[in-house]
């Protein structure tokens, strides 16, 4: 797992600025779970106080490093009112990741996650990075979803991963977003290796192997030599 440190951008200037890749994340779930909070707490380092229900959808911007290289996260929060769904939908097909929240504690918003689920099967790419997030840790004595129930619901429907989460006391807010990062680089360089070596067995003729064309490029040298 390589490492990560996270550096801001600066919005004047973050359209000039040369990064390895940049990928989309998109937050869902019910309303009023926490997904502006973790947004906003990742990427400008706020909690902000008496937060109003997203409308439709909104987007944010942060840099972060992956082993050396910049990596830009474009994360896209989305309204959890129904109301809102048909919008929300559209913006699953390009993502790189999908985070489904839950509130720990309030019982309802993890009674959706299979509705939810369905509609990242029906919208989303199928090779899509999904992640599982229960937020609000911070509520333990109200707490009405145990870790354990959460991670089971996990592994049952196929997530790349689980955690839980506080955007309040941010608990765990960084770690997510840097294994987003991680997971996202490390599978696009290997899909790049992957390309390389089948351009280059394209570029061979016939079927003539890489290790044909050396012994053939080698052959006369060494035939000098003798």
């Amino acid at each position: 797992r390589g490492s990560v440190s996270i550096a801001p951008v600066d919005p004047s200037n973050h359209h000039m600025e040369d990064y390895k890749y940049l990928f989309k994340v998109v937050l869902v779930g019910n309303a009023g779970v926490g997904k502006t909070c973790l947004v906003r707490k990742f990427t400008q380092g706020i909690f902000p106080p008496g937060q109003s229900a997203t409308i439709g959808v909104d987007f944010m911007i942060k840099t972060v490093n992956v082993d050396d290289d910049k990596i830009k996260l474009q994360i896209w929060d989305t309204a959890g009112q129904e109301r809102f769904r048909s919008i929300t939908q559209s913006y699953y097909r390009s993502a790189h990741a999908i985070v489904l929240v839950y509130d720990v504690a309030c019982q309802p918003s993890f009674d959706c996650l299979p509705e939810w689920l369905s509609e990242i099967e029906t919208y989303a790419n199928r090779r899509v990075l999904k992640i599982l997030v229960g937020n609000k840790v911070d509520k333990d004595d109200e707490r009405e979803i145990p870790e354990r129930i959460g991670r089971e619901f996990s592994e049952m429907n196929s997530f790349d991963y689980f955690l839980e989460t506080s955007a309040l006391d941010a608990t765990n807010v960084d770690a997510l977003f840097e294994q987003v990062a991680t997971r996202l680089t490390h599978d696009m360089k290997a899909a790049d290796q992957r390309y390389t070596s089948y351009k280059t067995d394209r570029n061979t003729s016939g079927t003539v192997t890489l290790t044909d064309r050396v012994n053939s490029i080698m052959s006369p040298c060494c035939g000098r030599n003798s």
